[in-house]
């Protein structure tokens, strides 16, 4: 008998551990924009050929910061301070010796996007009591630069992270009393 009643109590603990852990705060910041990950972001990028695509076909494409909020408009002095060797006796890409040459007909267009979530994961009453918590963040992040002269795409790039994925553990063995909000019982 006492096996069957420890059996059962298991059974009810099993879904109110589970419901526990759905209250458990989770957080998500992510950057608008046309794309849903970094594989979007990334061939929308690829499908602007310098020489060949228009500065009016990158801003029908999403790439337009009067109707996107995640594209910067550089003028000549902002691309300027992105590359300080620009007058350098470096060899430099084509389209980018184009853009210093063309002064302020060079534009730039700079794209940053992200999406992560950051959940708390583990032992519900462990957190909650502050002895333990560990917190999962996974996403991504993205960011390009297309450079224009006149309606020419001259120079384009693209970076980023495809991938996030870290986690964040913190054990505090006093629980609740070695800080509560911040104020410290105990430090």
């Amino acid at each position: 008998m006492k096996i069957a009643l420890h059996g059962l109590a298991t059974l009810a603990a099993v879904p109110l551990a589970t419901a526990c852990v759905a209250l458990l705060p989770r957080t998500e910041i992510e950057i608008p924009g046309a794309w849903t990950s970094f594989d979007d972001a990334r061939a929308a990028i690829e499908r602007v050929q310098p020489h060949r695509t228009t500065a009016g076909e990158v801003r029908a494409a999403g790439l337009d910061p009067f109707t996107n909020p995640n594209v910067e408009l550089l003028n000549y002095s902002d691309i300027l301070r992105r590359f300080p060797l620009a007058g350098s006796n470096l060899t430099i890409d084509q389209g980018l010796r184009e853009c210093f040459d063309a002064g302020k007909r060079c534009v730039g267009y700079s794209i940053d996007l992200k999406h992560t979530d950051r959940n708390r994961v583990g032992p519900f009453l462990l957190d909650l009591l502050s002895f333990r918590r560990e917190i999962q963040t996974t996403g991504w992040t993205f960011n390009a630069l297309v450079l224009t002269v006149g309606d020419e795409v001259v120079y384009s790039l693209y970076g980023g992270k495809p991938s996030i994925s870290e986690t964040e553990k913190t054990v505090e063995p006093l629980g609740p009393l070695q800080d509560w909000n911040g104020s410290g019982l105990i430090k």
